[in-house]
């Protein structure tokens, strides 16, 4: 090997340790750096002698990285999902001090009806029995309330998500285009890349996603239902929020580039994310529950309501409870939406409002004489507070859509809303849990591909020290031959 071939192997030696050094600093630097990835210097050998760097390259797996954004996405769905779920519960369910849920309040007055048959002359068990039918009215009507603030909550949370995700697609249009011009010019991406990870891992909370990597690192971005987020430039997500909701409203969709994308009528509906989440609470989970509530209100009317008895075939009217249709009955078997919000028991029983609470005994609620049961003025009458009693424990159909038992006692049917409310929070709570598991684990694999270890950045820091040093011996050795080679020539 002659000195000048020696000299250029040194010389590009150099350079390589020199680039391991700083690459070696950045990672370093970048440990503990959210999404960063470890950085590998690429050394080849020269066909004569001598190395050079071919480029610095980041640790990554695409495997790896895409199970990561499935499951930060189908957590984020999940998470959200119990979140509502668990508002709705902790109102109407969660209280075993006070007993606010329709179904205690029911049990509760029921106890209170055959507290008042044993006595039926006792003025006092008829206004706490009246008090008792307030207070399952007013847990109806609490309960949808806490019902409709959710949807509200859930719908302006979707509409927080929908500006997050078109800030994170302008966000990655500047860097994927940085991306294509550094990979065409030849250039140090690796830094870019990790953003574009960055950006892609917190977009997937927002919205089930899927890539793909097209010519000079040019990505793609999809929804996990095939609908284009991203194709050279950002797609425009829409979504117009609903201020205030009530048993009848129905929210809008999110639309991707025109295309809807949650809702009813979604032509590529996403299945995961934190906006699915959202909008599965907001138009299916909530929903499901107010119309059992709206069941329970109108199995109330029904079960309280007041039949002819002076033979004129005359239609039912609501009795102890009543509505904003009365005196007409709400139809039976079929969910009257709202009816919940709206269920009140009549103030001609309740003596706050100047009314009598005997009416409950005797009948003629509604201000009719013709619906009198106790026509003889009776005060030990309680064949009509032992019919609403027996009434309570009859069974009736209620709404199959409702998701309740389809043929229940108003108190069985309550409970089976309780039951299924209960179930869903407890299966969004489990998949939640499932699905964070699986979040780290996947995490944690891809960690150790492309995570900084200390250790083994110092052990390779030890062996770059230890090539610079070889390297300025050969110089020295090199240079001492020169000078020997000199001093011969002169």
């Amino acid at each position: 090997m002659s000195l000048t071939v020696a000299l250029s192997s040194a010389r590009s030696s150099l350079m390589a340790t020199g680039m391991q050094t700083a690459v070696i600093a950045r990672n370093t630097a970048g440990a503990q750096l959210e999404g960063y990835s470890r950085k590998n210097v690429l050394v080849a050998t020269l066909p004569g002698n001598g190395v050079y760097v071919a480029g610095v390259q980041r640790a990554a797996s695409a495997g790896l990285f895409n199970n990561v954004l499935i499951a930060a996405s189908a957590t984020a769905k999940q998470d959200a999902l119990y979140n509502g779920l668990q508002k709705i519960a902790a109102t109407t369910l969660d209280d075993p001090e006070l007993d606010q849920s329709p179904a205690a309040q029911l049990a509760k007055l029921k106890s209170a009806l055959q507290q008042y048959a044993t006595s039926p002359d006792n003025a006092t068990l008829a206004q706490a029995a009246v008090t008792t039918a307030k207070g399952v009215a007013t847990a109806l009507n609490d309960a949808s309330k806490t019902v409709q603030s959710v949807r509200a909550d859930a719908d302006a949370d979707m509409a927080t998500s929908v500006t997050n995700i078109n800030q994170l697609l302008a966000q990655f249009e500047t860097v994927n285009t940085s991306i294509v011009k550094g990979t065409i010019a030849g250039s140090d991406i690796s830094d870019y890349l990790d953003m574009r990870d960055n950006i892609l891992s917190k977009l997937s909370q927002e919205i089930g996603i899927s890539v793909a990597t097209r010519t000079n690192n040019d990505m793609v971005i999809y929804t996990d239902s095939g609908v284009t987020m991203f194709e050279t430039s950002a797609r425009s997500v829409s979504y117009t929020p609903t201020n205030a909701y009530t048993p009848a409203t129905t929210g809008n969709a999110v639309y991707i580039d025109g295309v809807p994308v949650t809702g009813a009528n979604a032509v590529m509906p996403v299945h995961t994310g934190k906006l699915v989440g959202l909008a599965t609470l907001r138009d299916d989970a909530a929903v499901t529950y107010q119309n059992q509530l709206d069941e329970v209100a109108r199995g109330l009317i029904e079960a309280f309501a007041e039949v002819d008895q002076s033979g004129a075939a005359l239609p039912d009217v609501p009795g102890l409870f009543t509505y904003a249709g009365a005196p007409a009955m709400p139809a039976a078997g079929v969910i009257n939406v709202g009816l919940a919000a709206a269920i009140t028991v009549n103030p001609s029983v309740d003596q706050n409002a100047g009314g009598n609470p005997s009416l409950l005994r005797d009948g003629g609620i509604s201000g009719n004489p013709a619906y009198t049961y106790n026509t003889t003025g009776e005060a030990g009458f309680s064949d009509r507070l032992q019919a609403l009693v027996d009434g309570l424990a009859t069974s009736r159909p209620f709404d199959p859509s409702a998701l309740g038992k389809p043929n229940a006692s108003l108190v069985d049917f309550a409970g089976s809303s309780a039951s299924w409310l209960e179930s869903q929070r407890k299966s969004a709570s489990d998949e939640a849990s499932y699905n964070q598991t699986l979040l780290e684990r996947s995490a944690d694999a891809l960690s150790n591909v492309n995570g900084v270890n200390m250790d083994d950045e110092m052990s390779f820091m030890l062996q770059v020290e230890r090539t610079f040093s070889a390297t300025s011996k050969l110089i020295s050795t090199i240079d001492g031959m020169l000078k020997d080679l000199l001093d011969a020539v002169r």
